[in-house]
């Protein structure tokens, strides 16, 4: 047969074992896709396999098309009825169930609804209601992300009800009651959501003898894609289906399942993926044959040695070498920025010298969180470069930029009705539905603006006891705010919004009491980059108006071209694409590896494979980037590169802030890599200074201790690397730093810190 021609030696094993249990670790770019069409061709092609007696599972709907459409094209076939079935994990439980779920005797008909996530969140919303809740003191997202966590467990109500994590504080008792009643409500629907198809699936299997040993004859060859993806449920679905009958807990190993992933791109252990699946594979499977996939087709040599480098750090994981016969490419590029706007800059710069040389690149810039996107967005707006957002909502787009824009419109314009309906109550202060809607009855009466209705109101007496007070408060805050807008900095402004409002305290609160953390800690640095924005609108000149006026216009008319060449998105979003060019930003500790990380080695490695999937999207150039000092809380503060960098070779990496064709410092600075040294580090050993840059340098800013006598005085001429000579315009503090905004001829006023950046003093 032709078509095994097309596989190397690895894949063709891989193929071509048909008997017992199988594990295939396949690398980045390794064609583990090509193995499992090629398998299920061979099966139904030479093995006499009948198609009913094939289940392929993946997941995502698109995979699973693909992958028939790639069978049906090896075997000469346009009619998928002689092809096996191929699906996702959720719609082979949904046909599971369709067939057999009265039999699980719960209530539930084969005519049930299937509840997708919007569905949950008005379900949940009406059960708020009901318990005589407000959704500004409960989230329902946080309520439908928790109730997902503990289903993808197999866990129910009376299952955590015992559990501190949902009893423990008053709040947690409540999501636990609107668990319950979610649950009642759902099945007085006969509605099951996404979960459910996986937990009323596992509960049929187990229970039903008869079911199980059919399904289990049925199904002779299993394929799982993505393996490093399944959760618990999953797992179990594929033990049910494959174990041997009498042994609930022992694979058949006569059956063959055959399971591709590569524990080195486990990415989603967030969301319930359990490594251990892909670890213990062996242990419940006796008798697994184990073919490594580590040819890759993707990557230059450069890009895969710097990605074998990383991951050997990892404990946890199963021991594979990529290589290629591709050529050995360029050195990676590395990029330690002043700033984090001159990092974008930086990026936006090189991805227009690309697209001179070649128009139709493709090229992705890779973030740790979606928070990160606004000062790359920003810089591909202002060079023209066309982009699409992945992953995410523009910047403006997300609900609590908008809600704290809102106030600052409403302190703008104060009869901007649809500004005061948003922020109201938000975050909650006791002005409820009931009382927006009398309102809304008065300003339509008396022919008011909502806002002028509001003041009505309150002088009149026309609200309830309880809610007049929460009624003035919210004049007087929104008054002192007015005010602020007519004599403050855009920043003030903004500061004023984000905690005199409460809306910081109520992210941080939510935070604290766990019901979404992850979800309330994005949203705070969400907040953090808005106030950066306002502080760097500031600096430019800007007024309060044109900021508001262009971040709405942001929100309201941008529309991304989703053949754009140039594509921004979140390293998760990333995992199963590639791109010629590929720069991964913000890798700085605490931004990435995130936090949270810090103190926790499971969640720190998981951190490392997500560096390990970003570094292998890349196809022929990669680039390494990440900023010397950033915003945060809109002052200017010192970072230290990420922990990851120094796991790097360094004799693959290119600094790129000396010039291009500068030779490569390898030497190390007190035991901390940084690829050729950050200009800072560079700046200070000349000086004989500790760089700020080392884990254990100083935070305090050697300008400032310096004082008077620091050379970089205003008027005094400095070269830059990059933007050649320039004259010293300005130097002021910020908060632990000296500021210098230099003036460089045909480029315009750059802003460095004193200290970080690579400055020489001219005259």
């Amino acid at each position: 047969m032709t078509y095994l021609d097309d596989l190397n030696p690895a894949q063709r094993a891989a193929v071509l074992h048909t008997a017992g249990p199988l594990l295939v670790l396949a690398g980045a770019g390794s064609g583990k896709t090509r193995v499992i069409t090629y398998k299920i061709a061979y099966l139904l092609d030479r093995c006499g396999a009948e198609a009913s007696h094939i289940l392929a599972v993946t997941f995502t709907n698109k995979a699973a098309e693909e992958m028939r459409q790639r069978v049906a094209r090896l075997l000469g076939s346009e009619s998928s009825t002689v092809l096996p079935w191929i699906g996702t994990f959720h719609s082979f439980c949904t046909r599971l169930l369709r067939r057999h779920i009265e039999s699980l005797g719960q209530g539930y008909t084969s005519d049930f609804s299937i509840y997708d996530e919007e569905d949950q969140l008005r379900l949940i919303r009406a059960c708020s209601r009901e318990l005589g809740l407000d959704e500004q003191q409960l989230s329902p997202r946080a309520i439908q992300a928790r109730i997902s966590r503990a289903k993808s467990r197999g866990l129910t109500p009376a299952d955590v009800r015992e559990d501190p994590e949902w009893t423990s504080t008053p709040e947690r008792a409540l999501m636990l009651a609107l668990f319950e009643q979610y649950e009642h409500r759902l099945r007085a629907a006969n509605a099951l959501d996404f979960d459910d198809l996986l937990v009323k699936a596992v509960a049929l299997l187990r229970q039903e003898a008869r079911l199980r040993a059919r399904y289990r004859a049925q199904f002779r060859f299993i394929l799982v894609d993505e393996y490093q993806d399944t959760n618990r449920l999953q797992f179990e679905l594929l033990l049910l289906l494959a174990a041997r009958e009498g042994s609930p807990g022992e694979a058949d190993s006569e059956r063959h399942v055959c399971v591709v992933g590569d524990p080195d791109q486990s990415i989603y252990r967030w969301r319930g993926a359990d490594l251990q699946n892909v670890l213990e594979f062996e242990r419940h499977f006796p008798n697994t044959r184990v073919i490594t996939l580590d040819r890759n087709y993707r990557s230059t040599k450069t890009i895969l040695a710097v990605a074998n480098a990383l991951i050997r750090h990892n404990t946890d994981r199963k021991e594979k070498v990529l290589w290629t016969e591709n050529e050995d490419g360029p050195p990676v590029g590395y990029y330690p920025a002043e700033t984090a706007e001159d990092e974008a800059e930086f990026v936006v710069e090189r991805i227009r010298a690309h697209l001179v040389q070649d128009p139709q690149a493709r090229i992705a810039v890779l973030y740790r969180t979606n928070a990160q996107s606004r000062l790359f967005e920003e810089a591909c707006r202002r060079a023209g470069v066309p982009f699409r957002l992945v992953g995410g909502f523009s910047f403006y787009k997300r609900a609590e930029v908008r809600d704290i824009l809102a106030y600052v419109r409403l302190a703008l314009n104060p009869w901007d009705d649809e500004s005061l309906r948003r922020i109201l109550n938000v975050p909650p202060r006791g002005i409820g539905q009931k009382t927006l809607e009398a309102l809304e009855h008065l300003a339509r009466a008396a022919q008011l603006s909502l806002w002028d209705a509001l003041q009505v109101a309150v002088i009149e007496r026309r609200l309830p006891e309880r809610t007049m007070e929460s009624a003035r408060t919210f004049l007087q805050l929104i008054g002192r705010l007015r005010a602020c807008a007519r004599e403050g900095t855009i920043a003030d402004v903004f500061r004023m919004a984000l905690y005199e409002t409460g809306y910081v305290q109520a992210l941080r609160e939510r935070t604290l009491s766990s019901s979404d953390p992850l979800d309330a800690e994005n949203r705070l640095l969400n907040l953090e980059e808005l106030l950066s924005a306002a502080a760097e609108a500031d600096e430019r000149g800007e007024r309060l108006r044109e900021f508001v006026d262009r971040a709405m216009l942001v929100a309201d008319t941008d529309e991304y071209d989703p053949t754009a060449p140039v594509t921004l998105m979140t390293m998760h979003s990333a995992k199963g694409l590639e791109f010629p060019i590929v720069f991964v930003v913000g890798l700085e500790d605490g931004l990435f590896p995130h936090a949270r990380s810090s103190t926790d080695r499971e969640e720190l490695e998981e951190e490392r494979r997500l560096f390990y999937v970003a570094i292998t999207r890349a196809q022929r150039q990669l680039y390494l980037t990440h900023a010397c000092a950033r915003r945060r809380h809109g002052r200017l503060a010192p970072t230290t590169p990420s922990r990851f960098l120094k796991e790097l070779p360094r004799d693959l990496l290119q600094d790129l802030s000396l010039t291009e064709r500068a030779p490569i410092d390898r030497s190390a600075h007190n035991g901390f890599f940084d690829p050729s040294l950050a200009p800072a580090t560079r700046l200070s050993r000349e000086r004989g200074q500790t760089s700020s840059l080392h884990p254990q340098a100083s935070a305090r800013s050697p300008s400032r201790e310096r004082g008077a006598s620091s050379p970089f005085r205003e008027g005094a001429r400095v070269r830059h690397p990059l933007y050649g000579v320039g004259r010293i315009l300005a130097r002021e503090e910020s908060g632990a730093q000296i500021l210098l905004t230099i003036a460089f001829p045909g480029i315009g006023k750059r802003k460095f810190v004193e200290g970080l950046a690579p400055l020489e003093i001219i005259s």
